[in-house]
């Protein structure tokens, strides 16, 4: 009994000695990748332009307030992260941080004082910033950025998630190897290599797309891993799979998807939600040579072979190709088409549709290309997670303004007008006409999302 206690004990300290390592033994921080030469600088709007791809502005610029002052709330599944302020006030942004400040927070997800930054700052993807980019945006945001004295609200999760010192342990689980380095077979292509830095680096396209594992960790950071870019959610929202031969991005061709990314939307479907801000702040000022890399590499990823039902293609095909609309509709065989043409014996949320929603996505769900999507094989209708299609419904959805298509375009909300059982109904019907094969939502799923 004794030599067990003894053991029991040890046991004890040893735990409690690498407890007191992990919180008060400081954190190792990452150093260049790439070593510069003393004299480099970055390219005029070179700063900028990184600033953009990383799309900081979403998370850094609160509504109404000013650009990179912080304030933003970011909800996560342990609570509400605001994002920091990171214009150059030496007070509350980061005025006072020297560039091995600024790389450690981007890449180690550390801040000057030794405090781990919660991974809603993707630094799991930021992790694979080049050196040049990483000096680019330190240059930007220390000479170019306006100072703003801003002090943004703390950050106070419940416990545990509270215990900072826990994010070590995540860390060394999450990350892996800074830097970039593209898969052999990319390498020898500069478009492609270049598409997947875009995707796998500053555009962090991962932290949404791909889905979390255990520890909320992104499961697939490269095309390596087949869950990479498979589809994940963001408060409540789904993020589609970008990658099987089903998914719609699959389907677009490379200039749909390009209108898509830099546009917010094509002949078939508009941005929404996070989306949104991604379009706005970021992907609409990419060069036609990123995007055209960007595009080039989420098709050479693709997985599989397509398994769409000849009930959907119609929603998939080239929208512009087709005839004037009144022939369109006119050709539609497909039964929801039909049923809706004819108006007879139609349930509650037929009904609804055709009083809510058919004079902008008319009968065949097809929308008017360009301006209203398509509402067959539409990946937020059809999403596991209905938050996002309950959410357009009764608050509405704007696609922004950007530099290629201007106008900005927006849908009403209709929560004012129809109750929880009618937005389910009309859902539901959504998510089950002209091809469409998803689950059936309740009252109570909406009530969840009306606020």
């Amino acid at each position: 009994m004794n030599n067990f206690l003894r053991i029991l004990l040890g046991l004890v300290l040893i735990g409690v000695v690498a407890l007191l390592a992990i919180i008060f033994v400081p954190v190792q921080r990452s150093g260049p990748t790439t070593v510069l030469a003393k004299t480099w600088e970055p390219a005029p709007g070179a700063g900028l332009y990184a600033a953009r791809m990383g799309d900081c502005a979403a998370c850094h610029t609160a509504p109404g307030g000013e650009q990179f002052a912080g304030g933003q709330a970011i909800d996560s599944p342990m609570g509400t992260i605001f994002g920091s302020n990171i214009t150059p006030d030496p007070e509350t942004g980061i005025g006072g941080w020297s560039l091995d400040d600024f790389r450690a927070a981007l890449v180690d997800g550390v801040a000057p004082d030794g405090t781990h930054l919660y991974p809603a700052m993707p630094y799991e993807n930021y992790r694979h910033l080049t050196e040049e980019d990483i000096r680019a945006l330190y240059d930007y945001f220390m000479n170019e950025v306006e100072p703003v004295s801003n002090q943004v609200p703390s950050t106070d999760l419940s416990f545990p998630f509270n215990q900072r010192w826990g994010i070590r342990l995540w860390n060394w689980v999450a990350l892996d190897k800074p830097g970039f380095s593209p898969d052999a077979m990319l390498s020898n292509d500069e478009q492609l290599a270049r598409g997947a830095y875009l995707v796998q680096g500053p555009g962090h396209c991962a932290a949404c797309h791909s889905p979390r594992n255990l520890i909320m960790a992104q499961s697939g950071k490269t095309e390596a891993s087949a869950a990479f870019l498979s589809g994940g959610e963001i408060d409540g929202w789904s993020a589609p799979d970008l990658r099987s031969a089903d998914a719609p991005a699959q389907q677009w061709t490379a200039e749909q998807l390009k209108s898509y990314l830099i546009a917010g939307r094509n002949a078939h479907s508009s941005v929404a939600g996070e989306m949104g801000l991604v379009v706005a702040y970021s992907l609409q000022y990419m060069t036609d040579e990123d995007v055209d890399a960007m595009v080039a590499y989420l098709h050479d990823i693709r997985l599989g072979t397509s398994t769409t039902s000849e009930e959907n293609v119609q929603g998939h095909v080239d929208m512009d190709a087709l005839p004037d609309r009144i022939s369109r509709l006119r050709a539609a065989t497909d039964a929801t088409s039909i049923k809706l043409a004819t108006a007879v014996d139609l349930s509650l949320g037929e009904r609804l549709y055709l009083d809510n929603c058919s004079a902008c996505h008319f009968s065949d769900g097809n929308g008017s290309a360009g301006v209203f999507p398509a509402l067959r094989g539409n990946s937020i209708v059809a999403a596991d997670q209905t938050g996002g299609l309950i959410n357009v419904i009764l608050h509405g959805a704007a696609v922004p303004s950007t530099e290629t298509r201007p106008e900005e375009l927006k849908m009403p909300g209709f929560g004012h007008r129809l109750s929880d059982e009618d937005v389910a109904e009309l859902t539901s019907f959504l998510r089950t006409a002209w091809g469409n094969d998803a689950s059936v939502v309740s009252a109570s799923d909406v009530a969840a999302h009306r606020n």
